[in-house]
């Protein structure tokens, strides 16, 4: 049962560098972070309902996947070749195509579930 815990602890500090090396080394995971931190303080003034946190944070933890994903597969091309090869390219620009993809999902539903209610919450200021 020890050895059990030991190696969970284990996973949790291997993961734990992994979030470490991804902030340390790429600019947009920062970017990302401050968007994320934007839309959560903007839905806290707005006082959204829980489902609507639920998808915020679903869609928040979809592009820091992506975000993540992309940064191991361009470690490890970069640790397979150090040569311009066609294949190594192909896989770097989907992974960062997989990240644009999940980042322009993430506008939309950021706009589908506060516009309503920034709207609201807007108009009521200034026409007041």
């Amino acid at each position: 049962m020890k050895s059990f815990f030991l190696s969970r602890f284990a996973s949790f500090k291997h993961a734990f560098h992994g979030w470490k090396y991804v902030l340390q080394t790429q600019r947009n995971a920062w970017i990302h972070g401050i968007v994320a931190a934007a839309v959560l303080l903007l839905g806290l003034w707005l006082g959204l309902p829980a489902r609507d946190w639920a998808v915020l944070i679903l869609t928040i933890s979809m592009v820091f996947a992506a975000e993540f994903i992309n940064t191991a597969i361009e470690a490890v091309v970069d640790l397979a070749t150090s040569e311009h090869h066609p294949l190594a390219k192909a896989g770097k620009d989907v992974g960062a195509a997989a990240v644009l993809i999940a980042a322009l999902a993430a506008v939309l539903v950021g706009l589908l579930i506060l516009g309503p209610p920034l709207w609201a919450r807007l108009t009521a200021l200034f026409a007041g």
